[in-house]
């Protein structure tokens, strides 16, 4: 197991790679923001989907997924259809421009990636998938559990007071000199 000191710099490395996204976010069209682009990988691994759904999945409030559901509509990326089941949801889906759109995304992602990574094997990039993988398979669905540290513990009982014991006033304490225990 690793110790705190590897688990410290795994911290610091991993707050780090906000550079790396800051990377990726410059790349995006003018009119396509990070959150635009994460609503389209999501329609496009996901398929159609209730905004409800897509809120879950990007971990925001339904008034923020709103925001991009109108703004990508506006683009024509996706279109907000009636749901069947119940008439005042909205069903969300690609339109030929949004999967045209999400290509363009995936292909300048990949290309800057390639770019940043020319120098790395086959196998490291492979490595650093899996390993990517794991970590977010080992906190699990961060959408649905927030982690919370454990409650601190309870304070402690002031001890209790023995009555037995005279109490001495204040002008009438002692100077007491301690020497420490004899070896043995």
């Amino acid at each position: 197991m690793a110790g705190q000191a590897q688990y410290e710099e795994l911290a610091r490395q991993l707050s780090a790679v906000g550079a790396v996204k800051r990377d990726l976010g410059r790349i995006l069209p003018q009119d396509c923001s990070a959150g635009s682009a994460a609503v389209l990988a999501l329609l496009g691994s996901h398929g159609d989907m209730r905004m409800s759904n897509l809120s879950e999945l990007l971990a925001v409030d339904m008034s923020v997924t709103s925001r991009h559901a109108a703004h990508l509509a506006d683009r024509g990326w996706i279109d907000r259809s009636p749901d069947p089941a119940d008439k005042r949801s909205r069903i969300l889906h690609l339109t030929p421009e949004g999967h045209a759109m999400l290509v363009e995304l995936s292909r300048r992602s990949a290309g800057l990636l390639a770019e940043r990574l020319e120098d790395w094997t086959d196998a490291e990039v492979g490595q650093l998938i899996g390993l990517l993988t794991r970590l977010r398979a080992s906190f699990g669905d961060c959408r649905t559990v927030a982690h919370r540290p454990p409650p601190p513990p309870a304070p402690r009982p002031p001890a209790p007071v023995d009555h037995t014991v005279p109490a001495v006033p204040a002008g009438e304490r002692t100077q007491t000199t301690r020497t420490p225990a004899q070896a043995t």
